[in-house]
């Protein structure tokens, strides 16, 4: 998954405190020697610093900038895309020079830098408009307040990922339960085919499946509640922790043995039916089988498919610095205005495996198509852990616990128990 951090987030806070009003300075000069302060509305060329934090799409954003530098001859974007994001964020932040424009997941350094000012509050501004509300929503319940301080651009998603030519082998039907979903894995573990391939090995890739699980069974006052005291994951998260005991069971023998990568590799060349993974795995398993057909469908995680939501988290934001700088906060609004056109915004969506925020817009990889009516009616919930203190989210510290409890086959009140040690532990020290 595309969102764990290299620091914690009291490394975020602690950076900004030594950082206050670390926006760039008004009278910072641009990389073209200009000052930022005379450029823009008087003609003059304005130089924008783009940081986005995906490797593999360097080749797709030189592209959208290319056209958008072309459209707009006085506006140019140098994008910058470090091995280690949150690394450059933070020594950013401690000499004030953030870039104008961040393009980065929803994640802790986001958040922390959101809450301490250091990304302009977008209340009011016609883009929002333009994007799914319910995502808008889902970046100010993790800010933890009602100001858009960023415009939600592609969206993520944990569905069923399956090999159509094995489904059809096995005369699968799309299940709609739980329930249904058991009896199907049962049936092909009966016929000697294995049903779920997990790279348990990597204990993070427990957490897609973890979350779908849990969103849906907890309750939707969870968090809230176990902020406050008032439930633990004893107490609700019962019926996902037997959820995800029964899953394991269905996974293959070695599946504490194997990493990510071999169990993209292995469910690409036809190691099992089904794989619970983030729709971020399709470019690499096509990649490691061209010919391979397949599909989605969303985790059936309860027995009433009217209550079932798809988990699905922001990807990546845009969030414009705080500079006070007005040429330099237009022409950044100017540049996310077009990323928000549908064709860019759809063309980037494709490439990037992702869903777009944009009204409207589809993404048309037929394997992803019977997710998008989840993403078009806001039927979708957050990751659970973009709520869980720094502490248990950061360096896989619940995915270890989770990993541990699965691989040694402990009770489903055993591994709540170590779930619970280990949120007041990491609570106490925030």
């Amino acid at each position: 998954m595309k969102r764990y951090l290299g620091f914690t987030s009291a490394t975020v806070v602690a950076t900004l405190v030594l950082a206050t009003g670390c926006g760039s300075s008004t009278n910072t000069t641009s990389n073209n020697g200009s000052s930022a302060g005379e450029s823009g509305n008087n003609g003059q060329k304005v130089t924008l610093e783009f940081l986005q934090n995906k490797p593999e799409v360097v080749n797709e954003w030189n592209s959208l900038i290319k056209r958008f530098e072309q459209q707009n001859p006085n506006i140019q974007v140098k994008q910058i895309n470090p091995p280690n994001t949150d690394t450059t964020l933070q020594a950013d932040l401690a000499k004030g020079q953030v870039p104008d424009i961040v393009a980065m997941g929803a994640d802790a350094t986001f958040i922390q830098m959101a809450k301490n000012g250091v990304f302009k509050d977008l209340s009011g501004s016609p883009e929002l408009q333009k994007v799914s509300k319910a995502y808008v929503n889902m970046l100010e319940n993790e800010v933890g307040k009602p100001t858009p301080y960023a415009i939600p651009y592609t969206v993520n998603a944990v569905p069923i990922i399956y090999n159509v030519d094995l489904f059809n082998k096995y005369h699968l039907t799309i299940p709609k339960t739980w329930n249904q979903l058991m009896s199907e894995a049962q049936k092909i573990k009966q016929e000697g085919g294995t049903p779920f391939y997990n790279g348990f090995k990597d204990a993070w890739t427990i957490a897609p499946i973890w979350n779908a699980l849990s969103t849906n069974t907890e309750g939707p006052n969870f968090l809230k509640d176990l902020a406050a005291g008032k439930t633990t994951f004893v107490k609700s998260d019962a019926i996902a922790a037997n959820q995800l005991r029964q899953f394991t069971a269905l996974g293959q023998p070695n599946q504490f043995g194997v990493d990510y990568n071999d169990a993209n590799s292995a469910f690409a060349n036809g190691k099992s039916v089904f794989y619970a993974q983030g729709i971020w795995t399709l470019p690499v398993i096509r990649s490691d089988n061209p010919k391979i057909q397949l599909g989605t469908f969303v985790v059936p995680v309860t027995n009433d498919p009217s209550q079932i939501k798809m988990v699905s988290g922001v990807d990546s934001l845009l969030a414009v610095a705080n500079s006070g700088n007005a040429s330099k906060e237009a022409a950044a609004m100017k540049f996310i205005d077009f990323l928000l056109q549908s064709k860019t915004a759809g063309q980037y969506a494709t490439v990037a495996g992702l869903f777009s925020t944009v009204k409207g817009v589809k993404n048309t990889d037929p394997a992803l198509a019977p997710l998008q009516p989840y993403i078009n009616s806001g039927r979708v919930v957050d990751f659970d852990d973009h709520y869980y203190p720094a502490a248990m989210a950061a360096g896989n510290q619940y995915e270890s616990v989770l990993q541990g409890a699965l691989s040694k086959n402990q009770s489903s009140s055993q591994l709540l128990q170590q779930l619970d040690s280990l949120y007041q532990s990491a609570a106490a020290h925030q």
